[in-house]
């Protein structure tokens, strides 16, 4: 058993926990007080057991949720799921990072960070094989950039051979909560990008806009979007907890997603999202929902992916889907898009059986199939320029720097996040570059996963996907000869 551990920290973090879990929950047949469905006579899959571990006679979150004041974290312990949760694993203090990543890292925080790893330490004692972390926090707030930085390093060295992914909230270009914010993402991003595997970025306003035009939605709360959220999360962990042909763990994710360490900050998209209202109207063919998925206006967070190129690119199918129709979709749209020339380059494409669950009474449709996209793009590079901008703006005057200095921080750590991620903005712009001192091979494989045995599909001329079967890593390209 291939086990996931949550770790939700900070505002953001611990609300989407409320919806991730509540979609768990539904999926697995498990009561708001942690008992499963088969032991009051139904039959469910003992999938279960990736994210949740019995004891008592109840299923229990492999999860560990974090804030630095009590007042999300105490909304779970007296709402309809307090008796799902271990409440030894919900940890909160006495006094918020107050919109501060210096007071989540050092002063507040770091009073936290060691009780906090002794209840990760306890989950991860409840697990036999566990695969990785799946981590959700926000770059703006003090406490999911600061705290979560924090946790992070700690994390990495003592769980090294575990993968680390994460969610989490960026900043929007238009909306913004707090006035410090690009301080915030940019110090947290400088700190983690070390120590994250994978980093899946999504914005609010692009969550908003998505809700609001395809939902008809016309004022969309944070549930709304955090429930569209779990549907992603729930996509992406399905492989390890249900039945498929092509199923995908989390250790794919990271081979298949993240050509160099830094880079590995992939796009998210989700299809169909389609209202009650529309369900009957809507034409869902598997190449309907992957046309879907390459629709600038459809992710979910503000950039446009024909302003790059593609590094890579995840498919995750559920439901009832065809192999076949997949393999014919994903050729046809391979003619539309650009990926970059001097890497060999592939789809990655997941099934699962299971078809997606949905909230009774939520804005979600009910649905046969789904399909959520992971794609890593030099697009996402003016969503950094545009946060370096703003950072830039800021320390210029230096601005509001008197408050984290008072905290701990140094004001060269400003400098060295800022250089950090005009680099990291850097390394993006020269990956999507066409290099012709490189060889590339002149075939494109799409490569495919029964289980654990693959085996690869030959398409159009393009480039290759190279790699030891069973593997599914990328062949390094080489440099021709003088």
């Amino acid at each position: 058993m291939k086990e996931i551990v949550h770790v939700h920290i900070g505002q953001t973090g611990v609300q989407i926990a409320s919806a991730v879990w509540e979609l768990y929950c539904l999926e697995h047949g498990i009561m708001p007080n942690g008992v499963a469905v088969d032991q009051q006579g139904g039959s469910r899959d003992s999938g279960a057991n990736v994210i949740f571990f019995p004891t008592g006679g109840q299923m229990v979150p492999r999860a560990v949720l974090v804030d630095l004041e009590p007042s999300v974290v105490d909304e779970i312990r007296t709402g309809a799921y307090r008796r799902l949760f271990n409440s030894e694993f919900m940890l909160t203090g006495k006094e918020d990072a107050a919109s501060n990543f210096a007071r989540g890292y050092y002063s507040v925080g770091n009073e936290l960070s060691e009780l906090c790893m002794d209840r990760i330490r306890k989950v991860m004692e409840t697990c036999e094989s566990p695969q990785g972390f799946m981590m959700f926090r926000s770059f703006g707030g003090g406490t999911g950039s600061g705290f979560m930085a924090n946790i992070c390093q700690k994390m990495k060295r003592d769980y090294a051979k575990q993968s680390h992914l994460e969610f989490s909230v960026y900043p929007s270009p238009r909306v913004s909560t707090v006035i410090v914010e690009p301080y915030n993402a940019v110090l947290t991003a400088h700190s983690t990008i070390p120590n994250i595997d994978v980093s899946f970025l999504f914005d609010n306003e692009a969550l908003y806009e998505i809700c609001a035009r395809l939902l008809d939605v016309p004022n969309p709360t944070y549930t709304n979007l955090n429930r569209l959220l779990a549907q992603v999360v729930s996509s992406i962990t399905a492989s390890l907890r249900f039945e498929g042909s092509l199923n995908v763990d989390l250790i794919e994710f990271q081979t298949n997603l993240v050509p160099y360490p830094r880079i590995h900050f992939p796009l998210i998209t989700y299809a169909p999202i389609v209202p009650v209202s529309k369900a009957a109207y809507e034409n869902l063919t598997t190449t309907n929902l992957v046309t879907s998925c390459f629709d600038p206006s459809n992710h979910m967070i503000k950039v446009d992916p024909r302003d790059g190129k593609y590094m890579a690119c995840c498919l995750l199918f559920r439901g009832d889907v065809n192999p076949n129709e997949v393999n014919e979709a994903v050729q046809r749209m391979r003619k539309t898009i650009k990926f970059v020339e001097y890497a060999p380059t592939g789809f990655k494409v997941g099934i699962n059986y299971m078809p997606p669950s949905f909230v009774p009474g939520g804005d979600l449709a009910r649905v046969n199939k789904a399909l959520v996209m992971l794609s890593n793009t030099s697009a996402i590079t003016p969503a950094w320029s545009r946060l370096n901008n703003k950072f830039g703006m800021m320390f210029k005057r230096r601005a509001f720097v008197h408050h984290y200095v008072g905290e701990g921080m140094e004001e060269s750590e400003f400098t060295e996040a800022q250089e950090d991620l005009k680099a990291l903005e850097h390394d993006y712009s020269d990956a999507k570059l066409c290099n012709s001192e490189y060889e590339t091979p002149s075939d494109l494989y799409v490569s495919w996963m029964e289980d654990s045995i693959r085996s690869t599909v030959e398409v159009e001329a393009g480039l290759k996907f190279l790699g030891q079967r069973g593997t599914g890593r990328f062949e390094e390209p080489r440099w021709k000869e003088d």
